[in-house]
């Protein structure tokens, strides 16, 4: 029986995990990782903000990264259930060690 046509394709031969450079190779979870990124820069000019006194520019700072990292975390989270669902398993499903 030939394969599915939304099967993933997996290198059995050089690597014994199926899920190994799944960041880097697929392309949809770099805007949740660059908003992760501007979540932890915004939390340093946050810091340094009220470090200084500024007490608005700390709050705007705050908000931003709460926000950020919020939406970064989840859009992660969706592209991983994504994969997970064309293979047939669940989010919390454990794979690997």
């Amino acid at each position: 029986m030939p394969e599915e046509d939304n099967s993933l394709p997996i290198d059995d031969a050089h690597t014994t995990r199926s899920h190994v450079g799944e960041g880097i190779a697929d392309g949809r979870n770099y805007p949740g990782y660059i908003l992760i990124g501007l979540a932890l820069a915004t939390l340093g000019l946050a810091l340094v903000a009220a470090g200084y006194g500024f007490k608005g520019w700390a709050l705007i700072a705050g908000i931003i990264c709460a926000v950020s990292l919020a939406c970064g975390v989840s859009a992660v989270l969706l592209e991983r259930r994504r994969v997970k669902r064309r293979e047939g398993l669940d989010l919390t499903d454990q794979e690997g060690h």
